[in-house]
C-alpha cells in the first residue's frame, strides 16, 4: 500500500481557477473516492490557497487518472479545462514525497506565508472530517498523526512563527512593544477595507478590549463592527474619538490626511502623556508625518512596516531550514513504521510457506516411515525445530531492517525468492541425491 498525493495551490493555478475546486461537503466526496477499488483511503483538503487529495493505493502507478478525473469531474463539476491542462495546474506526489508534503503543509512550510497558523487547524479539520466519513484508515490516520506532531515540533525548536510577515501581523507586534497587553486598551480603525479587516482579527487574537470603525460609508463600517464586537462611527466623529483610542489603524482613500498634527496634538493633551500609537497603511498617507515629531506619538507608515515584514521573512526563511529538518526525521519515522506494517504479512507468509513445506513432506514420507504415536511426535517436534532454526536468521533479518531504507526492497526480495504471492505454487518433489 503507498500514499499519494495530488494537489493544486497557489504556486499552481490562479485563484479564478482554485475557487472552482472547493469542496464544501467532503464527506460524500470522499465515500465516493474510496468505492474506487484503486483507493483504500482518503483525505481531502479545501482551503482558499490549496485543494489536496491525499489516499493510499495498492497500485500508486495507476491512480493518476482517477485522482485527475475526480477533480475535473467531482470537484470542480466538469466545467474545467481537459485533462491535459489541468496535470499542468496539478502536482503528483508518491510515496515518501507524499509524506515529506503532508508534513510540510501542516507544518506551515509550503505555505504562502511561512509560518502562519491557520493551515494546522484546517488540516485537522480535514483529517476529522475524513474519520467522520469512514474513508480515513489505519495508514492515513498514521499520517496526519505524525504531521501534527510535527507542526508541534516545528513550532517549539524553531522560531518560524515568531516573526510576523503580514503588514497587519506587523502593526500588531509593534502595538505589542509598547503595550504590555490590549485588554484594557481601546482601538480606532478608520477604513473598512481588507487591511483594516486583517488588522482586526490580529488584534482579536490578542484580546483587545475596545474596537471601533470609522468610514465614510456607515453601513461598512457597521458590517466590520458588528463581526469583531464592535462600534461604528463615521469620519466626523475620528477627533473625538482620538482621545480615547490607544492604537490607531487608517488605511482609507483620499486626498489628504484624515489626522493633522493639530488634532493628534489636541488628543495627547487629553490624554494627559499616556502613549498613543499610529499606523498609516494609507496610500496616499492618511496621517500628517508631523506627527512623528509630537512627544508620546508612535507613527509607522506603510515603508516602514513593510521593511520590517521583508526582514521576518529573510529570518522566517532561515528558521524554515531547521523545520526543514524536522520534517526529514518524521518521515523517516513513518516510512520505517509503513515498512515494518508491510513486513507483518510477509513475515506471516514466509511462516506459512515453511510449514505448508514442512506439512507436505511429513504425509508424503509418513506411510513409508510406518512411525507409532510417539514416534510421530518425535517426528513433528524435530521438523518444526529444523524449520524454525533455518526460518529465524531471514525473519530475524526482515524485522531488523524495517526502519532502514532498503527496507521495502528487502521485503519485495524476500516475497520474489520464496514465491509468496505466485498463486497456486506447486511444492516439486525435489530429486533424492546420488549416493
Amino acid at each position: 500500500m503507498k500514499v499519494v498525493l495530488l494537489g493544486m495551490n497557489h504556486r499552481t493555478a490562479p485563484v479564478e481557477v482554485r475557487e472552482r475546486f472547493a469542496a464544501a461537503q467532503p464527506e460524500p466526496l470522499l465515500r465516493k473516492l474510496i468505492d474506487r477499488p484503486e483507493i483504500a483511503e482518503a483525505t481531502l483538503l479545501s482551503t482558499c490557497n490549496r485543494v489536496e487529495i491525499v489516499v493510499t493505493t495498492p497500485n500508486p502507478d495507476g491512480v493518476e487518472h482517477v485522482l485527475l478525473d475526480f477533480f475535473a469531474r467531482d470537484l470542480a463539476g466538469g466545467e474545467l479545462p481537459a485533462s491535459a491542462s489541468l496535470k499542468e495546474m496539478t502536482y503528483l506526489r508518491r510515496g515518501r514525497e507524499a509524506v515529506e508534503h503532508v508534513f510540510r503543509v501542516a507544518s506551515s512550510i509550503d505555505s504562502m506565508v511561512v509560518g502562519e497558523p491557520q493551515i494546522l487547524g484546517q488540516v485537522k479539520d480535514a483529517y476529522r472530517e475524513a474519520i467522520e466519513a469512514g474513508s480515513c484508515g489505519a495508514v492515513l490516520s498514521r499520517l496526519f498523526q505524525r504531521s501534527f506532531a510535527t507542526a508541534k515540533r516545528v513550532k517549539n525548536e524553531t522560531g518560524i512563527a515568531q516573526r510576523p510577515v503580514s503588514v497587519a501581523r506587523v502593526a500588531v507586534d509593534l502595538a505589542r512593544q509598547i503595550f504590555e497587553h490590549f485588554e484594557d486598551k481601546s482601538a480606532l480603525l478608520i477604513g473598512a477595507g481588507e487591511m483594516i479587516e486583517a488588522a482586526l482579527v490580529a488584534l482579536d487574537d490578542h484580546g483587545l478590549g475596545t474596537r471601533r470603525v470609522a468610514n465614510r460609508t456607515a453601513a461598512h463600517a457597521e458590517a466590520l463592527a458588528r463581526r469583531f464586537s464592535g462600534t461604528a462611527h463615521g469620519l466626523d466623529e475620528v477627533d473625538a474619538l482620538l482621545a480615547d483610542s490607544d492604537v490607531v489603524l487608517t488605511c482609507i482613500g483620499g486626498d489628504g490626511p484624515i489626522l493633522t498634527r493639530e488634532s493628534v496634538g489636541r488628543s495627547l493633551v487629553a490624554r494627559r502623556g499616556k502613549p498613543l500609537f499610529l499606523i498609516d497603511i494609507g496610500v496616499p498617507r492618511n496621517i500628517d508625518p508631523g506627527v512623528h515629531e509630537l512627544d508620546s506619538a508612535y507613527l509607522y507608515n506603510l515603508d516602514d512596516l513593510q521593511e520590517i515584514a521583508t526582514a521576518n521573512e529573510r529570518e522566517r526563511r532561515l528558521e524554515s531550514e531547521r523545520a526543514e529538518r524536522i520534517v526529514y526525521e518524521e518521515r523517516e519515522q513513518f516510512e520505517g513504521w509503513m515498512v515494518a506494517l508491510q513486513a507483518v504479512p510477509t513475515i506471516r507468509d514466509l511462516r506459512d510457506r515453511a510449514e505448508e513445506i514442512r506439512r507436505s513432506e511429513i504425509d508424503r514420507f509418513a506411510g513409508r516411515l510406518r512411525l507409532d504415536g510417539s514416534q510421530g511426535d518425535v517426528l513433528e517436534q524435530l521438523t518444526r525445530t529444523i524449520v524454525n532454526k533455518i526460518m529465524h536468521a531471514p525473519i530475524s533479518r526482515l524485522r531488523d531492517e524495517t526502519d532502514r531504507e532498503a527496507g521495502l526492497v528487502r521485503l519485495e526480495e524476500a516475497r520474489a525468492l520464496f514465491a509468496l504471492d505466485d498463486e497456486g505454487t506447486k511444492i516439486e518433489d525435489e530429486e533424492e541425491p546420488d549416493e
